[in-house]
């Protein structure tokens, strides 16, 4: 019954073999061809070496994931606002979509606006913006609540920063000079990448 009444015969094609005699796919490629020759599994997390390497991977790391931490930041923020600050929550909804609105608008001016750009930074509004949802979340009452969530995800932030090698993966810095002075430097690739392949 399954069949439905059709006869079902064996295919006389068979498959495409390659001069080699490997059967290959309807691509023309064989699976030697999709095979790579070495698996790397690389850890983008790190011990930096010093206390200096510990500060710069901070301030790089800081500049490249700024929008994730705030994104973390803001998130952790929301969920304690939650069960008992409805208004405090209105209130950071409303200045998030003001921050958003903000930075929506600097995208939408043209390059050419140089005088705006100079005369309302990015970073001072940002920061004006920060501080009055601050005091909007003390004014309501909050104030316990940012506190708690400061005191709980910056170092889980800082931590992420000073263990993070960025995608670059470079985690030292060595003197170029060839001596131990100052100088300058260049940075030391976490994987060594030599055109042989073995």
């Amino acid at each position: 019954m399954a069949s439905h009444g059709t006869i079902q015969r064996p295919s006389t094609v068979a498959a495409p073999t390659t001069p080699t005699g490997r059967p290959e796919d309807s691509t023309g490629k064989t699976l030697d061809d999709f095979r790579r020759p070495e698996f790397r599994l690389v850890c983008p997390l790190s011990i930096p070496s010093s206390p200096e390497a510990a500060s710069l991977r901070i301030i790089q790391n800081l500049a490249h994931f700024a929008l994730y931490y705030t994104h973390f930041v803001w998130i952790v923020l929301f969920i304690t606002l939650i069960p008992q600050r409805k208004v405090s929550l209105i209130l950071l909804v409303i200045m998030t979509y003001v921050a958003s609105l903000y930075l929506l608008l600097l995208r939408a001016c043209p390059a050419n606006f140089h005088l705006l750009r100079k005369i309302i930074d990015k970073r001072i509004v940002l920061g004006l913006i920060v501080m009055a949802t601050m005091i909007e979340l003390i004014a309501t009452k909050a104030g316990l609540h940012l506190v708690i969530t400061l005191a709980a995800t910056v170092p889980l932030v800082l931590t992420h920063a000073v263990f993070w090698a960025r995608n670059d993966f470079c985690v030292e810095k060595r003197g170029a000079g060839g001596g131990g002075g100052g100088g300058c430097e260049e940075s030391v690739p976490l994987v060594d990448e030599s055109p042989e392949i073995v």
